[in-house]
Order: C-alpha cells, then structure tokens, then sequence
C-alpha cells in the first residue's frame, strides 16, 4: 500500500525540483525528506528517482506516479468536504490568503460578514505575494486565498489547485504629467516599479517591452500607496490597478490603460465543495466593490 503522505512529497518534489526546497516548504530535513521517499520506491517496488550526485529528477515510473498523486490527494479533499457538510454548522479554523489591495478593499468586509452568518468560524489571513500562493495551498499552509494575475504575466494552470474568478481591474498609468497619456511617452521617465519576484514587478516590466522600451528603474516598492506617494513627488511614473487608484494624493494624474488585473479565490482541487471555502467564497463575493468588474 502506498502511503499518501510520501505521495504527497513526491509530488512537492516534482513541483518543486529540489529535495531541499521540498524539505524547506514542508517543514523536514533534507534527510527525512530522502528517508521518505526511499521508503516510498520500496513501496512501489520500482525506482522513481535518479540520482546523479547532488541532483534527483524523477524517473518516467516517478512522474506517472505523481499523476495519481494528484487524482488522490484531489479525492482526499472532496472526503473531507463531504465529511465537513454532515456537520451541524461551520466550526474550526480556516486559513486566508490575500495580497494588500484585496485585504484592505475586500477582506475586511468579507470577514464580517462572515462573523454574522457563521459565528463559530474562525478565519486566520496572511498576506503573500500570489506567486507563492500554489506552494502555499498545497504544502497546506493556507486552505484557500486570494491571488491575481495580468494581462502581460497570466498564470499557468497549477497542478492539484482549483478556482473561481473574483472580479476584475482596469490599470492605470501614474504620473504628475496630464498630457501622459499613453506608455510610449513614458519610455524616457525614471519607473517605480514592485520588488523583483513579484507579479506587479513583471507586469510593468513586460508592460513596458510591449510598449518597446525597457524601463529605468529608479524606485522598487510593493505597496501602491507609498508607490503613489513617490508619484506626486517627482520620483517617477508607476503602474497601479484600479484597486489602489481610488484615492490618489494631490497632483498625480491616473491614466486608464487598456490593461487588467483579474483575481480568483484559489483553493485545492477537491476542495471547492467544502463548508468553509463555500462560505469564504460567498463572503468575498458579497464584499467586492460594485465599482469593479466581473471577470
């Protein structure tokens, strides 16, 4: 019998490429991790992993495996749901995550309306950047959250992850300048751009390619607020969806763009009939701004 907890390493090792990123998103020792997956070749009866000196790659036996790693860690989740929905109301913890636009533009206000329609629920959020979202779900970390993709960075389907369009942003072009009006113009101002590893740092580099230039960078900051800040300064021209362009400081001029920011909730595959996540799900709907679009 194959045990599911190393399925479930196996499959982070296929995801994650390394023993020691798996070891490290799960919270083993690189030891273990190798332990574990040893045991699991002998389960199998055949090898699933080839190794050459430090580096693992799975075998055409390990990467079928991780095929049906996926169909039953899926199944397990639906098992859990169903077994969640026999209970009388929703009780226990459930693990958010959001990025900083949504937390404060639509989680907080979904958060109290689930106060109101499930009292004993208890939800717990955690900011993160949505490209660490899939690891998160998966290592099971969070059970479900808030992630975002643009239209020049779209997000791969992700394996062993599910999900539901939440609504959608139009982009807009910052600047001090009225008569910026397009990304063109911009192609000689100094940028103020998100941190490297980040979805809104390559949206307006790619943004910016697409136009046919490459931005100067002068500034690299995450949140929108400051990012605006530097705007009205002088500091440069910026990026922002609509999310964080509803109140600008004095004198930056916002400029629509035929561009979007789309946000889904994310969950694990299986999952999607869970109480929680249905009533997360529910919660956030309700809380989204009538300004902003439907996906």
């Amino acid at each position: 019998m194959l045990d599911v907890r190393r399925l479930r390493l196996l499959r982070e090792l296929a995801l994650r490429g390394t023993i020691a990123a798996v070891a490290e998103a799960l919270a083993f020792t690189p030891s273990a991790v190798s332990q574990q997956l040893s045991a699991l070749e002998r389960e199998a009866g055949v090898p699933l992993l080839e190794r050459t000196g430090r580096r693992v790659t799975l075998t055409p036996a390990g990467t079928n495996l991780v095929g049906h790693a996926e169909a039953v860690l899926e199944r397990l989740e639906r098992a859990a749901a169903d077994l969640a929905d026999t209970h009388s109301g929703l009780a226990g913890t459930v693990r958010i995550g959001t990025f900083p636009t949504a937390t404060h533009a639509v989680v907080l206000a979904a958060l109290a309306h689930l106060a109101a329609a499930h009292p004993r629920l208890e939800p717990r959020v955690s900011e993160l950047d949505p490209a660490g979202v899939a690891h998160a779900l998966r290592a099971g970390e969070l059970d479900l959250a808030l992630a975002h993709d643009y239209d020049f960075v779209p997000s791969p389907a992700e394996p062993g992850l599910g999900g539901v369009p939440l609504f959608r942003e139009s982009m807009y072009l910052a600047s001090t300048d009225p008569t910026v009006a397009t990304l063109p113009r911009c192609a000689d101002a100094a940028w103020i751009t998100a941190t490297p590893g980040t979805l809104c740092h390559a949206m307006t580099l790619r943004a910016c390619q697409a136009a046919g230039f490459a931005p100067a960078v002068r500034h690299q900051v995450d949140e929108f607020a400051t990012v605006l800040a530097l705007v009205a300064a002088g500091h440069g021209v910026a990026l922002v969806p609509q999310l964080a362009a509803a109140d600008p400081p004095p004198g930056v001029v916002l400029t629509r763009l035929p561009m979007h920011r789309r946000t889904e909730v994310a969950f694990r595959a299986g999952a999607a009939g869970h109480p929680a996540v249905v009533a997360v799900v529910a919660a956030l709907r309700a809380a989204v701004p009538a300004r902003l679009a439907t996906p």
